[in-house]
């Protein structure tokens, strides 16, 4: 496959990736008028792990294993604390904002790549994450109040679960290099759902039938993204793939004019443009790729 149609090919998967999430955004938003977070959480990875099942039927156990059970684990562990704060932001923000903090996940992958992958910053990459910043803050809308600057708790729980998806999709392009797609969603599947399940020995509650068809909604679509999402990432570096999630707002913000009459504010459409175009420069500096590229044929590094 050439490196063009590879690239078109993965931009295709991560635009339906993107709807998926946004879809499932949209079930989010209906069964947290019932359940806490806590269940929902759990119930997207347990229904999520119980649609992969057939596939593990089909082709065994040994199709799991793993030679890097470390990076799975990392890679599970930022996954569903990213989902923690990305379910909660869903429930609380408009859709289009939620979805937005969560991609500024590109804005952080150079800071990840920097401090994990000791990569250099180049100075574009280190002006894109101005420019994010800026964006950022825009989105935030911080205020003054009695010398302290004031944020909205809630909008930094998103922000928050951008960062954990940043560490989560650099752990994604290094799992890729040896792991197959399903691989890598089944073992954040398994990983995810006996996390999230401690929780619940506090929070339990008894869902009814309309939030249970919410919450397989939920599942199916967060699983179908996750697939997509992986073999897209898998096709192409993830620092020139990053610019194509920056659809998820478009989704989101069509899902939330369409079904709560929610609408895009200048403050919002400015955050957005800058938050992109600082997604875009990172992708023309190749930002959390290269070290990357370097290790895939460095086993013991790997292993984390």
């Amino acid at each position: 496959m050439t490196s063009q149609r590879a690239f078109l090919l993965g931009a295709g998967f991560i635009l339906l990736g993107e709807l998926c999430f946004a879809t499932m955004g949209v079930a989010i938003r209906f069964v947290s008028e019932e359940l806490d977070n806590e269940l929902i959480v759990f119930a997207r990875n347990l229904l999520g792990l119980l649609i992969l099942a057939p596939w593990l039927l089909r082709h065994g156990l040994g199709r799991v294993s793993t030679r890097v059970p470390g990076l799975h684990l990392l890679r599970g562990v930022a996954g569903v604390s990213a989902m923690y704060c990305f379910f909660y932001a869903i429930a609380n923000l408009p859709l289009a904002e939620a979805m937005l903090l969560k991609l500024t996940a590109p804005v952080f992958m150079p800071l990840i790549a920097l401090l994990w992958l000791h990569e250099r910053v180049t100075p574009l990459l280190w002006l894109a994450l101005a420019v994010g910043f800026v964006g950022v803050l825009i989105i935030l809308d911080p205020g003054i109040e009695a010398g302290a600057l004031l944020v909205s708790p809630v909008a930094l729980i998103g922000l928050l679960g951008g960062l954990l998806a940043a560490l989560a999709k650099v752990t994604v392009r290094r799992l890729s290099s040896t792991e197959p797609p399903t691989r890598i969603v089944f073992y954040f599947s398994l990983i995810a759902c006996v996390i999230s399940a401690v929780p619940l020995t506090w929070a339990w509650q008894t869902p009814s039938p309309a939030a249970l068809l919410w919450l397989l909604a939920v599942a199916i679509a967060a699983t179908l993204g996750q697939l997509a999402l992986t073999r897209g990432l898998s096709l192409a570096p993830a620092s020139r793939m990053g610019a194509f999630g920056y659809f998820a707002v478009v989704f989101g913000a069509a899902y939330g004019w369409l079904i709560w009459d929610e609408s895009i504010t200048l403050r919002m459409l400015v955050g957005t443009l800058l938050i992109a175009a600082a997604g875009l420069l990172v992708g023309r500096a190749g930002g959390g790729l290269r070290l990357v590229s370097r290790r895939r044929s460095t086993p013991q590094s790997a292993r984390g």
